[in-house]
């Protein structure tokens, strides 16, 4: 009976020094990723706007959604339900026409990065894209101008979308450039290629993309219907 004591009391006590050693590695881990953070924000509040490079951008944590433009740090609201239901599907009708065609050119949507200007100071992410020299697409980033650029705006990014955007994505050489406004029911098209013709589209009819000649088209009606359910719901925010 003592031996059996006895063999209880060493467990017990190997399974604290046990426990000890699972609490000591959970701290320091949680340490050592509260350091990470704790640095990436010191050498983040170290600098003004303007200032941050992609060293700066990549430093940031990963739960972190920003772009860099120009040197200046913009972050990005987490997208809404409608907002992603409509990215999906301009994406989805993109890849399904240039498929269907056998083409070389790749749809992507966001998240996505791309070096833009192919320098340091610059990393935006599209809503949605199309890239048809392949040689710009690396692992880690697009790296150049996309041929197409679709933004979905939100009253949050709505002067980055309009202003800041719209010459970045000029200056840099994107041929096109869509600004979709799911509350106003219609698109911006930028056809930047053609002299910057500039047309305001309504949702209840298909909208040529110009990169293709016009031939594919983007059906809006597939999923206003679902859009306006999503906005008018309660709940609904304006992000």
């Amino acid at each position: 009976m003592n031996k059996e004591f006895t063999t209880l009391i060493k467990e017990e006590q190997q399974k604290k020094k046990e426990n000890k050693k699972d609490m000591l590695y959970d701290t320091q881990e949680s340490a050592s990723k509260d350091d990470l953070v704790m640095e990436a924000s010191l050498k983040y509040a170290s600098k003004r706007q303007g200032e941050f490079t992609l060293e700066d951008y990549y430093a940031l944590p990963d739960d972190r959604r920003v772009e860099l433009i120009d040197g200046v740090i913009y972050d990005m609201a987490a997208p809404n339900t409608a907002h992603q239901a409509t990215v999906v599907e301009i994406a989805v009708q993109l890849k399904n026409y240039i498929d269907s065609r056998g083409g070389k050119c790749l749809a992507f949507m966001s998240p996505v990065d791309v070096q833009l200007d192919c320098d340091e100071r610059t990393m935006v992410q599209p809503d949605v894209l199309v890239v048809c020299d392949r040689d710009k697409v690396i692992r880690r980033c697009v790296y150049g101008a996309p041929d197409l650029v679709v933004e979905i705006v939100s009253p949050s990014s709505e002067r980055k979308d309009h202003i800041i955007k719209l010459a970045k994505y000029i200056n840099a050489g994107v041929r096109e450039y869509w600004i979709v406004d799911l509350r106003q029911e219609k698109v911006i098209v930028y056809d930047i290629e053609h002299d910057g013709r500039t047309t305001i589209y309504g949702m209840d009819k298909p909208i040529p993309v110009q990169i293709f000649g016009g031939d594919c088209q983007i059906f809006f009606e597939e999923i206003i219907d679902l859009v306006r359910s999503i906005l008018n719901s309660p709940g609904s925010d304006e992000s």
